[in-house]
C-alpha cells in the first residue's frame, strides 16, 4: 500500500487529487474538485505549459495552494502527493497513461472514451482487475448524471412505462471544439466520432435497455464540418452526422440520431424511452422530464421540471460532472467499488467501433465480431 492510500485508510477524509491533462476537460474536473468538501488539487501534469499555467490559476484563484506541476504524469505518480488522479488527456493516450496509473494503487477516474480501440480497452480492463481490490477505478461517463437523464432512468427502474421496447436518443449540437494541437480532428486519435462523442449515448442505451447489445447498423458521413480545414496538408476525417440502430439481447431496439451542425436546437439532447405502458422523454438543455402513460389517454403527458439538488458547480455538463465527482469521492472515502466501471467503458467503445465499421463496410455488424478484436 502506498503512503497516500495508507493516509486515507488511517482515518483522513481529505482526498488529494492529481489531474493528468489540464486542457478544457482537465480544468472542468479541477473546478468540480474545488467545490467538493475534503478535497484538494495537489498536483497536475501536462506537457503543454500554457495548459498547466491555466490550471494553476484556476486553483489559486479559488484561494487554494498552487498544485505542483509536472511535465510527465510518471513524475506525478512517483511524487507521493496524490491519493487519486483524473485522466483527461487526449483519447489516444488513455491506454498508456491509464496503464501507468494502474501499476500503482492510486484511485483513478478516466475520461471518456476509455480507449480508442476495443483491444486497448480490454488491456486496461484486465490491468484494473489484476490490481488492488480496494482501489476505485472509475469510468468517466458523466451523462448518466445529467439530472433529467437520471430522473428518466429512475422512472424506468420504477416500472413507470412497463417493459421497455424502444430507446431513441437525439444529440443535435455544435461542431467539435478546438483542442490543443488539434488532435481531435482525426479519427486515428479519437477513435472516431461515434466512439469519441457517442460512447456516452451507447452507455445510456445499455442502461435503459437493461441488456447488452448484439448487433449494430449505421449510416453516417462528414458532410458539413471541418472540410475547409487543413493540418499539415491533411483534411479532418471526423463524421459530423449519423444514424445508428442497436439491437439488444432482450429484444429492445435503440436508435441514435447525431447531428453536429445543429446549433439551432432548443435541446442539445433528447432521450425517449417507450415501453408497453407508456413513454418517457428527458430534455437535457431545458431540464424537463415528460411522463406519458397509455392508460391516461391521448396526449396526456406529465411534464416535470428537473432541478439538480446539491449541485455546487454546474460547469459544462449541467452539473453532471460535479455529481459524478461526489460519487467518485464517496466511493474512495467509503471503500466502495466504482458505480461506473471500465467494463462499462469497454461496452460503450465497442458499440461505437461497430457503428463505424457498419458505415465503412455498409453492413450490420455483430458485437461479438468487434469484441473478438480485444
Amino acid at each position: 500500500m502506498s503512503e497516500s492510500s495508507a493516509a486515507l485508510s488511517s482515518g483522513s477524509d481529505v482526498v488529494r487529487y492529481g489531474v493528468i491533462g489540464t486542457g478544457m476537460m482537465g480544468v472542468e474536473h479541477i473546478q468540480n474538485i474545488l467545490h467538493l468538501d475534503g478535497s484538494e488539487v495537489t498536483a497536475i501534469s501536462d506537457p503543454h505549459g500554457p495548459s498547466c499555467d491555466a490550471a494553476i490559476t484556476e486553483v489559486t484563484g479559488a484561494g487554494r495552494s498552487a498544485p505542483v506541476a509536472f511535465e510527465h504524469h510518471g513524475a506525478l505518480l512517483e511524487s507521493g502527493l496524490v491519493d487519486a488522479v483524473v485522466i483527461a488527456t487526449p483519447n489516444m493516450t488513455h491506454v498508456d497513461v491509464l496503464g501507468d496509473v494502474l501499476a500503482t494503487d492510486v484511485h483513478v477516474m478516466v475520461e471518456k472514451p476509455l480507449c480508442t480501440t476495443v483491444a486497448d480497452c480490454q488491456r486496461v480492463v484486465d490491468a484494473a482487475a489484476a490490481g488492488p481490490a480496494d482501489r476505485v477505478v472509475w469510468m468517466g461517463l458523466e451523462y448518466r448524471y445529467m439530472p433529467p437523464t437520471t430522473a428518466l432512468l429512475s422512472e424506468i427502474a420504477a416500472g413507470s412505462v412497463g417493459r421497455v421496447h424502444m430507446v431513441a436518443i437525439r444529440e443535435h449540437r455544435f461542431p467539435f471544439l478546438v483542442k490543443v494541437g488539434d488532435w481531435n480532428r482525426f479519427s486515428r486519435n479519437t477513435g472516431g466520432t461515434l466512439v469519441e462523442k457517442c460512447c456516452h449515448f451507447f452507455d445510456l442505451m445499455r442502461l435503459a435497455a437493461g441488456a447488452e447489445p448484439v448487433r449494430v447498423m449505421a449510416s453516417g458521413g462528414q458532410d458539413v464540418n471541418h472540410l475547409d480545414e487543413r493540418y499539415d496538408g491533411e483534411t479532418p476525417d471526423i463524421l459530423d452526422n449519423a444514424y445508428v440502430i442497436v439491437e439488444f439481447a432482450n429484444g429492445v431496439r435503440g436508435m441514435l440520431d447525431l447531428c453536429m451542425f445543429a446549433e439551432a436546437s432548443r435541446n442539445e439532447q433528447e432521450i425517449a424511452v417507450t415501453g408497453d405502458d407508456g413513454k418517457l422523454e428527458a430534455l437535457v438543455t431545458e431540464s424537463l422530464l415528460r411522463v406519458g402513460r397509455r392508460s391516461d389517454g391521448l396526449h396526456v403527458v406529465d411534464e416535470r421540471p428537473i432541478t439538480a439538488d446539491g449541485v455546487r458547480h454546474v460547469g459544462l455538463h449541467h452539473g453532471a460532472s460535479y455529481l459524478e465527482h461526489v460519487d467518485f469521492r464517496a466511493a474512495i472515502v467509503g471503500g466502495r467499488p466504482a458505480a461506473v466501471t471500465l467494463t462499462d467503458g469497454l461496452w460503450s467503445v465497442a458499440m461505437g467501433v461497430a457503428a463505424h465499421r457498419s458505415i465503412d463496410e455498409k453492413r450490420p455488424v455483430p458485437i461479438a465480431e468487434v469484441l473478438a478484436d480485444g
